[in-house]
């Protein structure tokens, strides 16, 4: 006799049921409860409106002065991060810390960040110069701030990795991942990234977490900073397993650079599709050999070949 809806219904819930008692990393730690990913989000976005004051928020900043709205703002917000930071390292805790420890440590954390934010808010207005200066199509800064996908990616990151630094889990991949959603773009809170540091484009780049990148460097679509091979899994966790990008790179699109001493020396130029695995020398140029290129011709049917040397070129 075949099942009813309901029957079926019940013994599918059973038997999910037990999968999740099964593997205890599903179920809910009692009385510990991960953070809340639609306040995370939230606080990210309105965080935004502090560092770019004026540009996100209808506050018109010259009647309503920056300090009193960034003092306002973060005494708001203050109660809603603590919580969540709570949450995250309540989660989190083996040790026999108490609830007052662990909010004690949730304020500190908290003070620390706030101190930060106008260092970060000094580096975002580089990140902004720097994607002006490293794109005609700009019409200006604000073109940047309002609609480059690259900077928003950035901004999310240089919040998040202050969490990182700090020892806050959960949050900052939440935040970077939320990036990652609305961009494309995949930057890992850990990776280290300097000043003036612009992604055009954008779609399909990814930063792995040990990845270490200099200043005034400029990443275009598809590049891939990643590891050599991760087939250890959780063994290499710790180690440096993404390449080290010096000052003043150019990385072009699609390019993939792998692995955790692999040095791209300062200056270099790193062509579209390359695919590097060792380090490259300062101020070479690194590019895929040039495949022959047929053209033709749509009238005469005539096939022109052209084989191009790149005369100087740190060929791989």
């Amino acid at each position: 006799m075949e099942k009813s809806m309901k029957e079926i219904i019940l013994q599918a819930a059973a038997e999910m049921s037990e999968n999740c008692q099964s593997m205890d990393f599903i179920m809910a730690k009692e009385e510990r409860h991960l953070p809340d990913k639609g306040v995370v989000i939230r606080l990210v976005k309105g965080l935004r409106r502090t560092i770019f004051p004026g540009f996100f928020g209808d506050e018109n900043i010259n009647i309503l002065s920056p300090d009193y709205f960034i003092g306002d703002y973060f005494t708001r917000i203050y109660g809603e991060l603590k919580t969540q930071i709570e949450k995250a390292l309540h989660y989190e805790e083996h040790d026999s810390r108490t609830m007052e420890e662990i909010s004690q440590h949730a304020e500190e954390i908290c003070g620390i960040f706030f101190s930060r934010l106008p260092e970060i808010q000094r580096m975002l207005m580089k990140d902004v110069q720097a994607g002006y200066d490293g794109d005609p199509a700009a019409k200006g800064r604000e073109d940047v701030i309002f609609s480059y996908p690259g900077l928003f990616a950035v901004y999310v990151y240089r919040i998040a990795h202050v969490f990182y630094e700090l020892g806050v889990p959960f949050l900052p991949r939440m935040m970077t991942e939320y990036a990652h959603s609305r961009t494309g773009i995949d930057i890992n809170p850990g990776a280290v990234i300097g000043e003036y540091f612009f992604i055009d484009h954008g779609t399909g780049v990814v930063i792995g977490e040990t990845t270490e990148i200099g200043n005034y460097v400029k990443l275009y679509q598809g590049v891939t900073l990643g590891a050599l091979s991760t087939r250890k899994g959780q063994d290499l966790s710790g180690t440096k397993r993404h390449p080290t990008i010096e000052d003043h790179v150019t990385i072009y699109s699609n390019a993939t650079v792998l692995g955790g001493e692999t040095v791209i020396g300062e200056g270099a130029i790193v062509a579209g599709g390359a695919f590097v695995t060792k380090s490259v020398p300062p101020y070479s140029r690194v590019s895929v050999k040039n495949p022959e290129l047929r053209i033709k011709d749509s009238d005469t049917r005539i096939e022109l070949t052209t084989t191009e040397n790149k005369e100087g070129l740190w060929e791989i």
